[in-house]
């Protein structure tokens, strides 16, 4: 019965598919103003970070990190689809994302599993900085429901490791870190004033 658990890594992937459809159909429309360069090296790093952790023999348990990266090209491509719909970059943004374009760089001269998902998720932090200040300073241009169906697929990666090493729980440990730093924020823009 336990090892069927595994298999609840389909069910957060769609949890997320939905949480990013939702997330890009308000990008296409205006209402959600997405940052590029995150968006673009959330998609690169986790795609980065599960073909490692594959090879290092993570199995189902990559499965979650593939969709991060996967959805994330879906909100990428739908800021494209609306002029209006993107967050203006800034010499932050730029910076933030010449950090992660950077350890994506260093990760393929080592060619090391372990060192592809470190990078990865340095480049991935590196990344988020523009949208999580902009996300606790205009919460308005943020969807929480991405995140929080974000959070569920990361925690699923959990149910399906059949080893516990570096390569199958470090990437799924910051999907986890990462949607609950932009759960926060956003969910305080919820809150009724007291």
């Amino acid at each position: 019965m336990i090892h069927y658990l595994r298999y609840l890594v389909f069910v957060g992937a769609a949890v997320q598919l939905t949480g990013v459809s939702v997330y890009a159909w308000g990008t296409f429309r205006g209402r959600i103003k997405p940052n590029r360069v995150s968006w673009l090296m959330w998609a690169v790093a986790p795609l980065i970070a599960a073909s490692a952790s594959v090879t290092k023999g993570a199995g189902l348990a990559a499965v979650p990190v593939f969709v991060s990266g996967g959805g994330s090209l879906l909100v990428l491509a739908a800021s494209f689809a609306n002029k209006g719909a993107y967050w203006k970059l800034g010499r932050l943004d730029y910076l933030c994302g010449g950090f992660s374009v950077l350890a994506l760089l260093l990760w393929a001269v080592t060619r090391q599993p372990d060192v592809a998902i470190v990078f990865s998720i340095l480049s991935s932090a590196a990344s988020a900085v523009p949208s999580l200040i902009k996300s606790w300073r205009f919460p308005e241009t943020e969807s929480v429901s991405t995140y929080v169906t974000g959070l569920f697929n990361g925690l699923t990666s959990f149910a399906a490791l059949t080893r516990v090493d570096f390569a199958s729980l470090a990437f799924p440990i910051w999907l986890v870190i990462f949607n609950i730093n932009f759960i926060i924020p956003l969910a305080r823009k919820h809150r009724p004033v007291v």
